[in-house]
């Protein structure tokens, strides 16, 4: 026993120098032979001892192990890490490397004198001051139209009759007016004739004559109602011709054959619009207001006529904006050249008050792909880099005008389409 107890402090002492050799010896010394307990003939609790003793030191041995590989793991921390990542860079889309690239024409960008632009849609409308209505204040049945919507009319030209019970009161006042004016002057007369033979006192001429003034105006008024009604005086009649006050073109119709009018409550029997000028709306947005000022000229092209341009004066900017689209009104005043028809889109191009300098390349140059525009620029070692570009108006000469991506006197390929195709190829 006192053997047994030796080798255990012997083992818990080795403990602190852990080794390969120590571990062996130290199994070595804990596990004695079998024929020392087993072959001499001790009892049997001798040997549920030694068993037990050999646990004991199975499990110090394994605990050793564990320490000694977590000693080597803390004394080289790179061992257990993985191995960095290989980051491997990819070519340049843009580059563009081709094997004869002298095969390929070379252009300089130029100089082009440039205005700032905005360019805005608009509609075509009516100049209101030029619409004329047409009306009848004679109230009653329309008999016959004579005109139709887009009719080309002249001034005084008839458009309807209106049969009327207005017109013929109107010419029963101005006959019974004509009657007692016609009676009032010869009763004038006689009052003269008599007071000059002085039959009749002064009061009585001075009678006479006001019943006279107040015939000769009654007829005046009841004349003036008949003009008014369209009536001609001299041609008694219920029916009234409407005519055309002013030459132009019927642009809006409210009535038809046999309907009714009632005068001033009824609407416009039709319009009649002078297209010789015309109104174009635009619509503005806020920020870009700065472009549009009042008496300037913008330069205006039809969606139907998109090679004809127009000058037309900016007349009026709205005073308020729209609340959903931040958008002002502007109108522009033009002169009809013939072919201008209500309604028709527009769109108008107004010019700043600054001049910029920007490359122009020909038209060629420019490759639009992916709804962008595109130039090919010389790079070192025989390659072409892509360079995306603002492509502006179309010049004269079949250049192009670029606004943003290059500058004046840099060398782009002259026909960016083969370039691209060669590549695919």
């Amino acid at each position: 026993m006192k053997h047994s107890l030796r080798l255990v402090v012997d083992r818990r002492k080795r403990l602190s120098h852990p080794g390969a050799h120590g571990l062996a010896c130290f199994v070595g010394q804990a596990l004695p032979p079998a024929n020392r307990f087993l072959g001499s003939g001790s009892s049997v609790g001798a040997k549920r001892d030694c068993i037990r003793r050999t646990a004991i030191a199975a499990a110090l041995a394994l605990a050793l192990l564990l320490a000694g590989c977590g000693a080597r793991a803390a004394g080289d921390p790179a061992a257990g890490a993985p191995q960095a990542a290989q980051v491997e860079q990819e070519g340049n889309a843009d580059l563009v490397k081709v094997a004869h690239p002298e095969q390929f024409a070379i252009a300089t960008a130029g100089k082009h004198d440039s205005v700032p632009a905005l360019n805005v849609t608009g509609t075509v409308t009516a100049d209101v001051s030029r619409n004329v209505p047409v009306i009848s204040l004679a109230s009653g049945r329309i008999l016959e139209v004579h005109a139709r919507l887009g009719d080309t009319v002249t001034k005084g030209q008839p458009l309807l009759r209106v049969q009327s019970a207005d017109t013929s009161s109107a010419f029963s006042d101005y006959r019974q007016a004509v009657a007692d004016e016609t009676l009032a002057r010869a009763q004038l007369a006689r009052s003269k004739l008599l007071y000059d033979k002085g039959a009749i006192a002064q009061k009585d001429l001075e009678v006479a004559q006001d019943v006279a003034e107040k015939a000769r105006i009654t007829v005046e008024t009841t004349t003036e109602r008949l003009r008014v009604l369209g009536a001609d005086r001299e041609h008694p009649s219920p029916v009234v011709d409407i005519v055309a006050p002013a030459s132009g073109v019927i642009t809006d119709q409210q009535v038809t054959a046999a309907s009714g009018t009632q005068g001033l409550a009824s609407p416009n029997a039709f319009t009649i619009s002078d297209l010789s000028h015309v109104w174009i709306m635009c619509d503005v947005y806020e920020n870009d207001l700065a472009f549009v000022h009042l008496d300037e000229y913008a330069e205006i092209r039809l969606n139907a006529y998109p090679d004809t341009v127009l000058k037309g004066r900016i007349s009026n900017i709205g005073p308020t904006l729209d609340p959903n689209l931040r958008t002002a009104k502007v109108r522009l005043e033009v002169q009809n050249p013939g072919f201008i028809r209500f309604g028709m889109f527009v769109k108008a191009t107004f010019h700043g008050q600054k001049r910029e300098v920007r490359a122009m390349v020909p038209a060629t140059a420019v490759l639009h792909l992916h709804d962008r525009d595109w130039v090919y620029v010389p790079a070192d070692s025989g390659q072409f880099r892509r360079v995306e570009v603002t492509g502006g108006d179309m010049l004269p000469g079949n250049m192009q005008e670029i606004r943003t991506g290059i500058q004046p006197g840099q060398r782009v390929v002259q026909n960016a389409l083969v370039l691209q195709n060669t590549e695919g190829q």
